[in-house]
């Protein structure tokens, strides 16, 4: 993968979907602790949004969040700009995405994680949803893991 450069520029990962509420929301919690646990702090910079954010992050993903020791109580839904993902090494999709890959240009590894919507789900379907992300962003971070 062509995600690690010679220069001391952090990779840049976002996490992405349309309501910025659920899915990308949990996938940057996770990618959060896993930056910390593996000292990677100065080495990736994490980025969230959507393509038209929610007002607030979903009251099932909240709850479930605070089961894997996190709390998404206070944070906001944002729109995240084509620019802000032009400037990224990899993109994370959720798979309800209105972007079109070819407005990022070629230099971004985009990827589409398929994954179930959340919202006004029960919570074992938002269970399963959050493990399936905890993997995702683990395996992730794992071609990471050896980055200069």
């Amino acid at each position: 993968m062509s995600t690690t450069t010679d220069s001391d520029e952090p990779i840049r990962i976002a996490f992405m979907c349309v309501q910025n509420a659920g899915r990308s929301q949990l996938s940057t919690a996770f990618a959060e602790r896993e930056r910390e646990r593996r000292g990677l702090e100065d080495r990736i910079e994490i980025l969230t949004g959507g393509t038209a954010p929610a007002e607030r992050v979903h009251e099932e993903v909240i709850e479930v969040t605070a089961e894997a020791g996190f709390d998404l109580s206070e944070r906001t839904p944002r729109e995240i700009s084509l620019e802000e993902l032009r400037s990224c090494d990899v993109v994370a999709t959720m798979g309800c995405s209105t972007l079109d890959v070819g407005d990022v240009g070629s230099d971004v590894d985009v990827r589409d994680w398929g994954l179930e919507d959340p919202d006004g789900r029960d919570l074992e379907a938002v269970r399963e949803i959050r493990d399936e992300i905890e993997e995702r962003v683990v395996a992730l971070f794992d071609e990471f893991s050896d980055a200069p």
